[in-house]
């Protein structure tokens, strides 16, 4: 697979797929600038050699058509202001207007088009769709790693229209910190996988169980381990149906000899609320009427130790419902403490999503070693899964 480092970009209009999904406050302000960021360096590289960029992007699931709340027309000033140039939009994405504008740009010029989710036939994969959308460029470039699993026009089918392809710097060093993960992976290895289910989580579980030293249990699907090894758990969530599976993997950590850790206490609320009445429980003893919340100090302890102690750190997930101030203390240790095993020498990938969030909005989005921009594609690299997006850049 081709980077745009194996480029010369002078001259060309390179088609590129960016994530600029970024969520907007109501007036419609970007309020969390980490994709757009992250996919300058691609974008300074094309302009530097002298070529034009067009950008395409999906934001939020409109569902009938075009909607301003999800035009990218809004994040135009941001993206403006990083690049130093005045982007031009195309109020469409394979309309005519859009097709003059790509056709007349220049080198060192910018041009977004709006929403490809405005369309149906984005998200089907649609030929006639993709084969539009390829006309605005003269090379492809997929840098949109968060939207890599999924076999959309934009992401995957309009790469079959150039004989010039290539991803860019976000999504080549992606797959590059996920391959350290899997395969070139210090020891300890530490994985810590948060989150409200199981099921969203058991494949990549299974997989790290053949790799991993410590594997570090927690946020709401720690309680169906609980309850599988018959513990109370009061109104805590839990998967019924996934109390078995539960019990296997439990077995299947100590057959592999890996160190399972699930916390041994809990902050426990009597209502699903920040203003709710807490109290610090047993994870095996929650009483009646109250849920578990966040991880208790003795578990923040226990997994500080092992996480500061580690070369290798993956972490996906969140330890509570860290939205709420009260409920946070336990994502917040955990994050401290993968900084800290940072500083001593260790590799540390945050896998996305809400561990993502909870890290930048701490301010340590620079103190680890990577913040994933794509919870899910990286979740089905890592299972083993082969990314859509990816494999129609190679060859």
């Amino acid at each position: 697979m081709k980077t745009i480092d194996d480029y010369n970009f002078e001259g060309k209009r390179a088609l590129i797929r960016v994530d600029f999904n970024v969520p907007l406050n109501e007036d419609m302000e970007v309020t969390d600038e980490t994709r757009i960021n992250a996919a300058i360096p691609t974008l300074k590289k094309i302009l530097g050699d002298g070529g034009a960029c067009v950008l395409m992007s999906h934001l939020g699931r409109p569902k009938n058509g075009p909607e301003d709340k999800f035009s990218l027309r809004h994040i135009i000033p941001n993206l403006s202001e990083k690049l130093g140039v005045e982007v031009k939009f195309g109020g469409d994405c394979i309309g005519e207007s859009a097709s003059e504008l790509s056709k007349q740009l220049q080198g060192g010029e910018v041009l977004l088009l709006d929403n490809v989710r405005f369309y149906k036939e984005e998200t089907v994969g649609d030929e006639g769709f993709a084969e539009k959308l390829s006309k605005h460029g003269d090379i492809y470039v997929n840098d949109a790693f968060g939207t890599a699993h999924r076999a959309h026009a934009s992401t995957t089918v309009a790469a079959k229209y150039f004989n010039e392809k290539c991803c860019g710097y976000v999504m080549s060093a992606e797959l590059e910190n996920a391959q350290k993960v899997l395969e070139k992976a210090e020891k300890p290895f530490t994985a810590i996988m948060g989150g409200a289910k199981i099921s969203d989580k058991i494949m990549i579980i299974e997989q790290l169980l053949d790799k991993v030293d410590h594997l570090i249990i927690g946020g709401g699907m720690s309680y169906t381990f609980f309850k599988a090894m018959g513990g109370q758990i009061g109104n805590s969530l839990v998967e019924e149906d996934k109390l078995s599976l539960a019990k296997e993997l439990i077995l299947k950590a100590k057959e592999k000899g890996v160190d399972l850790q699930l916390p041994k206490d809990s902050i426990v609320a009597d209502n699903f609320s920040n203003d709710a009445n807490t109290q610090t429980s047993d994870n095996h003893a929650i009483p009646e009427g109250h849920m578990g919340l966040d991880i208790g100090p003795e578990s923040r302890e226990v997994f500080s130790k092992i996480i500061e102690n580690s070369k290798t750190i993956l972490w996906n997930g969140p330890m509570g419902v860290f939205e709420m101030s009260n409920f946070a203390a336990g994502t917040n240790t955990i994050a401290q403490a993968v900084v800290k095993a940072t500083e001593k020498g260790g590799f540390s990938l945050i896998g996305g999503g809400d561990s993502a969030s909870a890290v930048n909005n701490l301010g340590y989005g620079d103190k680890v070693s990577y913040v994933s921009t794509g919870g899910g594609a990286l979740l089905e690299y890592m299972e083993g899964k082969v990314l859509p997006g990816v494999a129609a850049l190679e060859g």
